[in-house]
């Protein structure tokens, strides 16, 4: 089967323990490497909002406000987003597995830094440079997953190394804030460093390598931004992202009229444990439904949303809102990066840059217009508002003929 890549480009060099066994037709992953990038995905994760789970903690010991620690989080989002672009750009060239590892061992680093660390500015700094790497890490592990294996297998191989990331925010976050609360801070974050220490080892024991694209193969930024289909993924992402985020940052107050806002702990527990059968189910149709499974997410989030904005007062029908929102949430990440790179090809890495940045600006954008709007009209409007962007997205993914095609038939 064909893949939906631009002509002008060739396909990855596939690892050879990647080939299809003679006589099944099947292709078997490779769980060893695909494992090993989850964990990396995983730890990446938690090493970004781990500030937000040890809050009280790191205010009183370094004398920096609370406020002044939940920063350490957007100013690690913000720099992924601004230079995850020009970061993937420069390092196209590079061998891609020693400069997955030199991420994951920066990681640690950072990590490291953190935990000895004996001011907030030089913590605010090892995050800076802890941004950087996560932008180019982003970029880098969604193409490093799916040209593992054949192409019609690629969705199922990106689903396995992305499912980190629910797995990070339903048990890492909590894992790691209960460690802090038992041996200290310092001593988490230094926990988290030696981890990323031991995930290099098996990065480079675990992942086949794989050569950075030559001088003369390498498309312009504006030419991968120019290839069919790519522009509509990157407005799909933002509009469904962005509606995610006005929502889901402020599920607190969301939650007060039916008083699961009591309770928010184990309904969180439960959005993440739905968001990793979301990667899951991804997993399993993108490779041949992926239009259709970007409808269904978007329209899952949707549903959601107009449940909450109806009967917000009603805790039962609320909680099942919020787990219908974990599924539809947790297929986003499988779904909107499969599409970009099967659209760049050898170009992967940059498109996924652009995601990326896409990613975490409308992190951000969602923080700040819920905001806005739970100021200005209160948050009954925040259902409504995620629903209107949803409702361009799913235009958006419908109508878009070149953004979301499938490797095999069937859609």
């Amino acid at each position: 089967m064909a893949s939906p890549i631009t002509d002008s480009l060739t396909l990855p060099t596939r690892a050879a323990s990647a080939a299809p066994s003679r006589g099944t037709g099947r292709t078997r992953l490779p769980l060893n490497g695909l494992l090993a990038l989850a964990a990396v995905v995983f730890t990446g994760v938690v090493t970004e909002i781990l500030p937000a789970g040890l809050l009280p903690q790191m205010s009183a010991d370094l004398g920096a406000s609370e406020s002044q620690i939940g920063q350490l989080v957007a100013i690690y989002a913000v720099t992924t987003a601004i230079t995850a672009i020009p970061l993937t750009a420069l390092t196209r060239s590079l061998p891609r597995k020693p400069l997955l590892v030199a991420l994951v061992l920066g990681f640690a680093l950072v990590n490291g830094v953190t935990a000895i660390a004996d001011s907030y500015a030089l913590i605010l700094i090892a995050r800076v440079f802890g941004g950087m790497l996560a932008g180019l890490l982003w970029a880098m592990a969604a193409g490093y997953a799916m040209r593992t294996v054949e192409p019609e297998h690629s969705g199922r191989a990106l689903s396995i190394a992305m499912v980190g990331t629910p797995l990070a925010f339903a048990f890492g976050l909590p894992i790691a804030t209960t460690l802090g609360g038992a041996i200290g801070w310092r001593a988490a974050f230094g926990v988290i460093a030696i981890v990323g220490v031991g995930l290099a080892i098996w990065a480079a024991a675990a992942l086949p390598s794989f050569s950075g694209e030559r001088s003369g193969q390498r498309p312009s930024l504006s030419s991968v931004l120019r290839m069919p289909g790519l522009v509509p993924v990157l407005a799909t992402t933002a509009l469904f992202v962005l509606a995610h985020n006005i929502a889901y940052t402020y599920i607190a107050p969301i939650t007060v009229a039916s008083g699961i806002d009591r309770h928010l702990d184990l309904a969180l527990l439960v959005f993440g444990v739905l968001a990793v059968v979301g990667v899951i189910g991804a997993g399993v149709l993108v490779d041949r439904w992926m239009r259709s499974m970007v409808l269904v997410a978007t329209a899952l989030l949707g549903l959601a949303m107009i449940v909450i904005g109806l009967f917000a007062a009603q805790p039962v029908v609320v909680f099942v809102a919020l787990a219908v929102w974990g599924v539809a949430y947790g297929s986003a990440p499988t779904l909107l990066q499969a599409a970009p790179a099967r659209i760049a090809g050898d170009a992967a890495d940059v498109a996924q840059s652009m995601v990326v940045a896409t990613w975490n600006g409308a992190i951000a954008a969602g923080a700040f217009l819920g905001g806005l709007a739970l100021d200005g009209a209160g948050v009954e409007v925040l259902p409504w508002l995620a629903l209107a962007l949803l409702a361009v997205a799913a235009v958006i993914a419908a109508t878009a003929r070149a953004a979301f095609r499938p490797v095999g038939a069937g859609e």
